[in-house]
């Protein structure tokens, strides 16, 4: 599971009740912990206690110092708790400067005393602190003022947890690109430059005979031969024996490449190269290395490289991800589509026990054959084209249907014409990522960070950011 840590910077106004402020800072500090010993929220924070003598944020000279302590503590994400009204200039300042997702948050206003007396203001000041911050042109994500105890304040920072990693993982995309896209498929090609230019996203080209050399390195290693033990332990062997190690070697170079190369993802030239090479598919090793938390793609799609990077790390690297084709509409189900490919999908999505196997359309072994389980998914797809890129989001459910070859899943959306437009007329095309679970909400804020337009097929837009509010 990735780990977050934010910036835990505290602010108050000197008009208002310094000690309430002091008080209010100890109280959230003491919830966050509260939150993490019963396991609802996997977050440290580093504190500005000895900035200054109350720990909170309220003098801007005391910006350079905080700057300095939060960057050598490499937190991913900045949270400032009004504890009064706050400063909202500070905050800005120092939020504009760090680069980092930003979270507002207030603690509920008590009633006012017997004289009328209002210590904090607190929703006040986070009026003050968003225009403030929109001066600035600093995105910034809003948790409803709310009390410490409220469910939607460990939803809220469960949320922006997830949201900075995503947006940290997204700043640090490199992908290990193993030969060239398929000659017939343009509908993969990317714009390395753009990529770099606007997003920092890196690519690390490489050809077929250095995966070759790695892969006839790797044959005789203990990592190979312990994955070829795992293949047989997992899976249902559908192929001759000799497969097996080759699978796993296969496996093993591809790892070593990524590592080698300091990458995150891997996108390879699934087909045809390889097979004259070494004589198998590459998709049971993808399986086995994206089971692992390396992403590996087929067809040398970039965009499918970094739309999984995107989706794992919305789970905290939690749950699995399934790069899948949009294939097929259900022959009963008016909003139903298969989800299928050739098996590079992780051996714990699988409903059974999994086959290693031969595909649907290549006549050589090494694909794995699995439905996946069913369940709530996040379906997405981030793409480009013209120099403008997008996010497409959405839910699904899995569903009952016919049996096909591959690693396949059935699901059901709301509306699939809808859906189907917005795939044809673009910029998207028939890849996509899958995972279990309701990720839209954290994708479709992390994309105010990463410069990406998040495009909602299910049309529910208004319903995305209510979660986010809390309701």
């Amino acid at each position: 599971m990735d780990k977050i840590t934010l910036g835990y910077a505290p602010t108050r106004r000197s008009i208002f009740s310094a000690p309430d402020a002091l008080k209010y800072r100890n109280l959230t500090k003491k919830r966050i912990e509260e939150l993490r010993i019963i396991g609802e929220l996997g977050v440290s924070i580093v504190d500005i206690d000895d900035i200054n003598g109350e720990g909170l944020f309220y003098d801007m000279n005391d910006a350079p110092r905080i700057i300095e302590k939060f960057c050598a503590a490499g937190v991913d994400g900045l949270f400032f708790p009004h504890c009064n009204f706050g400063t909202e200039y500070a905050v800005a300042d120092l939020a504009r400067k760090m680069g980092l997702p930003v979270l507002l948050w207030g603690p509920r206003d008590e009633r006012p005393d017997e004289a009328g007396i209002r210590l904090r203001d607190s929703q006040c000041g986070l009026f003050a602190t968003g225009k403030v911050l929109r001066r600035f042109r600093v995105p910034f994500t809003y948790m409803t003022n709310c009390r410490l105890e409220d469910a939607e304040f460990a939803r809220g920072l469960d949320v922006f947890r997830r949201v900075c990693n995503v947006v940290k993982v997204f700043r640090r995309i490199r992908i290990l690109q193993i030969s060239t896209r398929p000659y017939d498929f343009l509908t993969t090609m990317c714009n390395e430059g753009e990529l770099l230019e606007k997003f920092n996203i890196q690519l690390a080209p490489v050809p077929m005979t250095e995966l070759v050399e790695a892969f006839e390195s790797a044959k005789d290693t203990n990592e190979t031969r312990e994955t070829a033990a795992l293949i047989r332990e997992r899976m249902e062997i559908k192929t001759d024996e000799v497969v097996i190690p080759k699978v796993a070697a296969l496996k093993t170079a591809m790892k070593a490449l990524a590592m080698k190369y300091g990458c995150n993802a891997v996108a390879i030239q699934c087909w045809n190269a390889l097979q004259s090479e070494i004589g198998i598919m590459p998709c049971a090793a993808n399986s086995l290395l994206s089971g692992e938390g390396i992403p590996v793609v087929c067809e040398t799609d970039i965009h499918g490289a970094v739309t999984s990077l995107l989706v794992q790390a919305a789970s905290l690297g939690q749950d699995d991800i399934m790069f899948a084709d949009w294939t097929v509409r259900h022959p009963d189900n008016e909003n139903g589509e298969l989800l299928q490919h050739c098996g590079p999908w992780s051996l714990s999505l699988a409903r059974s026990k999994p086959a290693l196997s031969k595909p649907l359309v290549f006549d050589y072994p090494g694909a794995v054959a699995a439905e996946a389980r069913h369940g709530d998914l996040t379906l997405a797809r981030f793409d480009g084209d013209n120099g403008e890129y997008s996010l497409l989001l959405g839910n699904a459910k899995g569903i009952d249907g016919p049996y096909t070859l591959g690693t396949y899943l059935w699901i059901e959306v709301q509306n699939w014409k809808r859906l189907e437009a917005k795939i044809v007329e673009g910029p998207y095309i028939h890849h996509c990522v899958g995972i279990h679970g309701d990720y839209v909400p954290v994708l479709y804020e992390a994309c105010k960070y990463i410069g990406v337009k998040p495009d909602l097929y299910d049309n529910n837009e208004e319903d995305v950011k209510a979660f986010l509010r809390g309701e």
